[in-house]
């Protein structure tokens, strides 16, 4: 390994949408430095070489594996090249940080996890939304027992666009709503039920509606769409204590605490005298820092190569993701049918 000291030296690989954003991140950490980056579209080369003149571009991405002085690799290319990519980089003995999801199948995804762990090299997805600051402090407050057990959690992720030509809406927007479920459950479903609409293109769904069912029975319902006219990014999770809210778009507010529920009274003489008690009380707003989260996702990278710390995003939970997508796709195919998720098991729920 090159790294000097606390030094890790990287290449990217995919300068579309995301690869430019890594190279920014990485660029302005102590700890982190970008050599060169790969991209078979030499205007996108020639437009982050004008913004970033230090880093080396190159349009085949195999000479970023050959370069010995490179450490690691960040990888924001399509979905479909995820695995075959990761695989090569890992044969050559590079650390991976890799665009979710991990892979299209599960198959794929459980190669890759056995791939890093015979070279002992990092393999990390990039599921930001775990180390957005709003969802870790959820995950803090129910881990604590302050909502208490979770009956279920609704996620709506919508936007106008941008429409992907190669996944669905499932793969490219619910993979975030899966993996904050798991991180906040700290497991997975054992079956998914989903229904898609095929709107702007063939055979591929623009909006899919999809629910997740946990362990303990707890409920995990989730609605996205490229083909909506605003930007939606909430979360609400009902517990038996307190309800949560998380909005992304407003992070002046993002997470709202809900003293709020229903309670059955202690004693009634008649069915006619029973009825649930409403109750509504405060509304807490946790103090919630406001970093970027793909800065705090580049410091764990490099806290789990340079450190050893342990991985949030690793195989093993970007494996039970694409798990879910691979059901929830079938699922979609059996017109809604409940499939059952065959993934690697985690821990059990944190709230059960």
């Amino acid at each position: 390994m090159s790294n000097c000291g606390e030094m890790l030296n990287l290449g990217v690989i995919g300068c579309g949408r995301w690869g430019p954003n890594h190279v920014r991140v990485f660029s302005e950490l102590d700890r982190s430095c970008v050599r060169a980056c790969a991209d078979p579209n030499r205007t996108r080369l020639e437009r982050l070489g004008r913004r970033f003149p230090g880093v080396r571009t190159v349009t085949d991405y195999r000479d970023l594996l050959s370069d010995g002085a490179i450490d690691a690799v960040v990888i924001a290319t399509p979905t479909d090249t995820h695995a075959a990519i990761s695989l090569a980089a890992l044969r050559a003995g590079k650390h991976v940080l890799v665009e979710k999801p991990l892979s299209v199948t599960s198959e794929e995804a459980g190669g890759l996890a056995r791939a890093a762990d015979a070279t002992g090299l990092v393999l990390m997805v990039g599921h930001v939304f775990l180390f957005n600051n709003g969802i870790m402090k959820l995950r803090e407050l129910m881990v604590s027992g302050e909502l208490g057990r979770i009956h279920y959690l609704d996620a709506v992720r919508t936007n106008l666009g941008p429409i992907r030509p190669d996944v669905n809406a499932l793969y490219d927007l619910a993979t975030h709503d899966i993996s904050i479920f798991n991180y906040l459950l700290g497991a997975t479903p054992v079956g998914v039920s989903a229904l898609g609409s095929c709107i702007s293109q063939e055979a591929i769904e623009d909006v899919c509606f999809a629910t997740l069912k946990y362990p303990d029975g707890t409920l995990g319902h989730i609605h996205v769409s490229w083909m909506n006219p605003r930007k939606v990014r909430t979360l609400t999770v009902v517990g038996e204590r307190q309800m949560a809210h998380w909005d992304d778009v407003d992070p002046s507010d993002a997470l709202r605490l809900y003293d709020k529920g229903i309670e059955e009274p202690p004693h009634c003489d008649s069915f006619g005298e029973f009825q649930y008690l409403l109750r509504n009380a405060d509304v807490y707003l946790p103090q919630i820092d406001r970093v970027e989260p793909l800065v705090n996702q580049a410091n764990a990278f490099l806290d789990t190569v340079l450190k050893g710390a342990p991985c949030r995003s690793g195989p093993t939970e970007a494996q039970a993701v694409v798990a879910v997508l691979e059901a929830a796709s079938l699922s979609i195919r059996e017109a809604g049918r409940m499939c059952p998720v065959e993934s690697p098991l985690l821990s059990e729920p944190v709230c059960a």
